[in-house]
C-alpha cells in the first residue's frame, strides 16, 4: 500500500511538471477496465492526492485535470481505460473544489455537464464528486442539486439524488430535509413525464437509480419519506409504483413493518 502510494505520488509530481503520460498510463493500467468493477481506490487516492495539492499550485492542477477530462468530449468508449482516466478527472475535481471553496461554481458546472455523459462510470464519478463537496460546503452543494432537480435533464436529476442518497451523509436534520425535497421535486417531475420519454434510456436511468433512492432517504427520515410514498402511491402512475415496490424490497426499510404495511396495501 505504500508503495503505491508512493508511486503514485511521484507519478503525479511527474504531471505537474508537464509529463502526464506516465500518471495516464498507469491509470490505464491500473484501471481494471474491461471488467465488472473500476478500481474506485485509486479513483480515491489519486483524488486525496490532488486536493492536497490544489492550493499551492492551482494553475497547474487545473491543468492536468482538464488535460483528464478532455477525452470526454470525444465520447470515450463505456468500460474502457480511457473511461476511467475521465472519471478520476471528474472526481478530482469535485474533491479539489471540496479543498478550494474558490472551485466550487465552475466545478458545480462542470459536474452538472458531466452529469449527462454516456459512459455511466463518468456518471457515477459527478456523484462521487457531488458528495465531496457535500461533506466540504453542504448548503452550497445542496442548494445546485436543487436545481438539477428542478431544471436539469433526466440525467442530471439522476445526479442529483444519487449524490445526497448515501447513507453516511444523511445523519443532520438539514441535510435529511434537502435529500426529501430533492427526492419530492424529481418524482413529481418524473410523474409528468410524457409517455414517450418513458422509453428513453436517460429516464430508464433515472428510474432505476430512484429504485434505490427513495428507501434512502426513507430510512433516514421514516415519517416524512414514508408519507411522501404514500402520496406517490395515490398517484396510479405505473413508473412510480415500480420505484416505490423497489424500494419496499430493500432490507433498510424493513425494521418500519407499520408503514411497509400501510404502503403495500395501497399499492395492492
Amino acid at each position: 500500500m505504500h508503495s503505491t502510494h508512493s508511486t503514485l505520488s511521484s507519478l503525479v509530481e511527474r504531471a505537474l511538471t508537464g509529463n502526464q503520460r506516465p500518471l495516464e498510463f498507469y491509470l490505464r493500467d491500473q484501471s481494471r477496465l474491461p471488467g465488472p468493477r473500476a478500481n474506485l481506490e485509486l479513483v480515491d487516492d489519486v483524488s486525496d492526492l490532488f486536493a492536497e495539492l490544489v492550493k499551492e499550485q492551482p494553475d497547474k492542477v487545473r491543468s492536468l485535470l482538464n488535460y483528464f477530462i478532455s477525452d470526454d468530449y470525444k465520447k470515450v468508449v463505456s468500460n474502457t481505460p480511457a473511461e476511467f482516466v475521465v472519471l478520476s478527472g471528474v472526481v478530482a475535481f469535485g474533491a479539489c473544489a471540496a479543498a478550494l471553496p474558490k472551485w466550487r461554481s465552475e466545478v458545480f458546472e462542470l459536474l452538472d455537464q458531466f452529469a449527462s455523459s454516456t459512459c455511466w462510470r463518468v456518471r457515477q464519478g459527478v456523484e462521487r464528486a457531488f458528495q465531496r463537496l457535500l461533506i466540504a460546503a453542504p448548503q452550497e452543494t445542496i442548494n445546485y442539486l436543487a436545481i438539477m432537480a428542478a431544471r436539469g435533464n433526466y440525467y442530471q436529476q439522476r445526479a442529483s439524488i444519487a449524490a445526497i442518497a448515501e447513507p453516511s451523509l444523511l445523519f443532520s436534520s438539514e441535510t435529511q430535509q434537502a435529500g426529501l425535497s430533492i427526492l419530492t421535486i424529481i418524482l413529481e417531475r418524473l410523474h409528468s413525464a410524457p409517455a414517450f420519454d418513458r422509453k428513453r434510456e436517460d429516464f430508464r436511468v433515472l428510474r432505476q437509480t430512484l429504485g434505490y433512492a427513495v428507501s434512502v432517504i426513507t430510512a433516514a427520515a421514516p415519517e416524512r419519506g414514508f408519507a411522501l410514498m404514500r402520496t406517490c402511491a395515490t398517484w396510479g402512475d405505473t413508473d412510480v409504483v415500480w420505484i416505490l415496490r423497489e424500494n419496499l424490497k430493500k432490507k433498510r426499510l424493513a425494521r418500519f413493518v407499520e408503514y411497509t404495511a400501510e404502503l403495500s396495501e395501497l399499492l395492492a
